[in-house]
């Protein structure tokens, strides 16, 4: 199965010309539908690009053991659910199958994989299993008012579920494929700040448990495709 899951996954992050280094790592996507589009999280790019010195999206891989790069066009942004969608300007990848997330049961097991150190290692992507754990709201009331932020706020308002995994990803894991270890098919897209930040706000010392977006909004994402 993961000969089938690798080579849609990629490292995403920005290429400038006159930077040193060129290319900056900002997280973990893989590729979709039609193999040009590449879904990550929102945060992954939220970053504002530099223009006047040619700053642009783009993706990295090893293929044929060799390494590429494909710049990529911000296409779509959910940012209620932390997902965004590039598209490649040129080339295309094998894309992975989105199962449906409402079949999803706690615990089941399943797999995930990325660049939990970004590209540090190379771009060799990691594999880890996990079961999981819950499914529960991706935010939780606070225990004080004074932990509460406009962020948390508008998250107790409009809450949804995400999976819980007992597995640990990593910050570089932010936009990794949840698939199932049988199928290879997508049920959620790991995000390691975003939800964390919300469900843990409470806690002094974070737990390292990690979170993933069930694939249901990445399908809802690319039905919608325009920039919100």
């Amino acid at each position: 199965m993961l000969q089938r899951i690798k080579p849609a996954i990629v490292a995403v992050g920005t290429v400038m010309p006159t930077r040193n280094p060129r290319a900056v790592f900002l997280g973990t996507g893989f590729a979709i539908a039609d193999g040009r589009q590449i879904i990550t999280n929102a945060h992954v790019v939220g970053k504002e690009l530099d223009a006047a010195h040619l700053e642009q999206f783009a993706v990295f891989f090893r293929q044929d053991e060799r390494e590429h790069m494909l710049i990529a066009d911000l296409t779509a942004i959910d940012q209620e659910h932390d997902l965004a969608i590039l598209r490649l300007q040129d080339g295309k990848l094998p894309a992975l199958e989105i199962g449906d997330s409402g079949r999803v049961k706690e615990g089941q097991l399943f797999a995930f994989t990325g660049y939990p150190i970004g590209m540090v290692l190379g771009l060799y992507p990691v594999t880890h299993r996990s079961i999981i754990s819950a499914i529960s709201p991706n935010a939780i009331p606070v225990i004080a008012s004074r932990q509460l932020n406009v962020k948390m706020i508008k998250k107790l308002a409009t809450p949804y579920e995400v999976f819980q995994l007992d597995a640990t990803a990593y910050p570089g894991n932010s936009g990794s494929p949840l698939y199932d270890i049988d199928s290879g098919k997508v049920v959620g897209i790991i995000n390691k700040v975003f939800v964390q930040g919300s469900k843990e706000n409470a806690l002094s010392n974070p737990s390292g448990i990690s979170y993933a977006i069930p694939s249901e909004h990445i399908k809802q994402l690319l039905n919608q495709k325009s920039i919100q």
